[in-house]
């Protein structure tokens, strides 16, 4: 137990970019169009040559590969880096990403090779209950969480209220097509706005 300040952050959209990505990946290797304006993975994908979406039950394989083999392509969100510095300076800092436990150390790496040296916790499902437990094994002061996807600030919000709630899409293409979460406390994306933001509350 730490008694400081705790930040729990996503890392996808967050950190790290991954759709512009994951896009021309799909694109290179499968001939598939990723369509960011409908702001959903389940319905972006389309064949190129067909005009047919891909079925949903190829999406998710799809996206498996990509973290297995072309995370190396992945991008730093502008400005990240310089704010988890100044963040880092008055809170811990844990990454909950959503991916299996078999991932956990490519996402160190990964991470660690940007720059990000931070402990990194894996999960699946709702962000909510793993919060909670993050913020009660850090003994935190306070506590703040930053996600792209609403549905987590919605588990967070019911599995751990106090924890403030930063909605953040850090890819500009895909940024317009997701809607403010209506459980996060504040939507800011970008990191030079966030961090302001973030120290802020987490000081309070």
């Amino acid at each position: 137990m730490s008694g400081r300040p705790l930040l729990i952050t996503d890392c996808d959209e967050v950190l790290l970019h991954m759709v512009s990505h994951f896009d021309a990946w799909l694109d290179e290797a499968h001939g598939i169009r990723f369509a960011f304006e409908t702001g959903s993975f389940g319905e972006a994908m389309t064949d190129r040559r067909s005009g047919e979406p891909v079925p949903t039950e190829r999406v998710w394989p799809l996206l498996d590969q990509f973290f297995r083999n072309e995370m190396h392509r992945q991008t730093l969100v502008p400005g990240a880096v310089e704010a988890l510095g100044r963040i880092g300076e008055i809170a811990d800092i844990v990454v909950l990403t959503n991916l299996g436990d078999e991932a956990h150390p490519w996402r160190v790496e990964q991470l660690a090779n940007h720059g990000i040296r931070h402990e990194v916790v894996c999960n699946q499902g709702g962000k909510g209950v793993p919060a909670r437990a993050i913020v009660e094994r850090f003994g935190a002061t306070s506590a703040a969480f930053v996600d792209d996807l609403p549905v987590h600030h919605a588990s967070v919000a019911k599995h751990a209220p106090d924890v403030w709630r930063l909605h953040m899409v850090a890819e500009p293409r895909l940024a317009p097509a997701v809607p403010a979460a209506l459980e996060a406390h504040a939507r800011i994306d970008d990191w030079a706005t966030a961090s302001d933001w973030l120290i802020e509350r987490l000081k309070g």
